[in-house]
């Protein structure tokens, strides 16, 4: 069982910055390069919901609120995935999960980190 475990999370200004991390356990390097990778985020009261995403060949996309302000990226070496978010509003508040995806039958979840920004 693949276990995905974040990171980074905590309590920022507005404006600020943080960046998120996604280690990865129980699977090599070499499977992990197969997944697509991606951060979701929960805010209380609301559904989950797609912050970023990047392919097992690094092709990326992002969610309209988040474009220009976050940058999802990969280390496979180091099973790990980054979300560098700039530039957080009050509305980034979350809870933040990684995710990782094989096709449409495999999926993984880690437990989430919370992103808090206020003043």
């Amino acid at each position: 069982q693949v276990q995905l475990v974040e990171s980074g999370g905590g309590l920022v200004q507005p404006g600020g910055s943080l960046r998120l991390s996604c280690a990865a356990s129980r699977i090599s390097w070499y499977d992990i390069s197969n997944y697509a990778m991606g951060w979701y985020r929960q805010a209380p009261g609301k559904q989950r919901e797609l912050v970023a995403g990047i392919s097992n060949g690094y092709m990326t996309n992002y969610a309209d609120f988040v474009k220009g302000r976050f940058t999802i990226s990969r280390d496979n070496g180091r099973r790990t995935v980054y979300l560098q978010m700039n530039s957080l509003e009050p509305e980034d508040t979350a809870v933040y999960y990684c995710n990782a995806a094989l096709g449409t039958t495999t999926q993984y979840w880690g437990r989430g980190t919370q992103v808090t920004v206020s003043s």
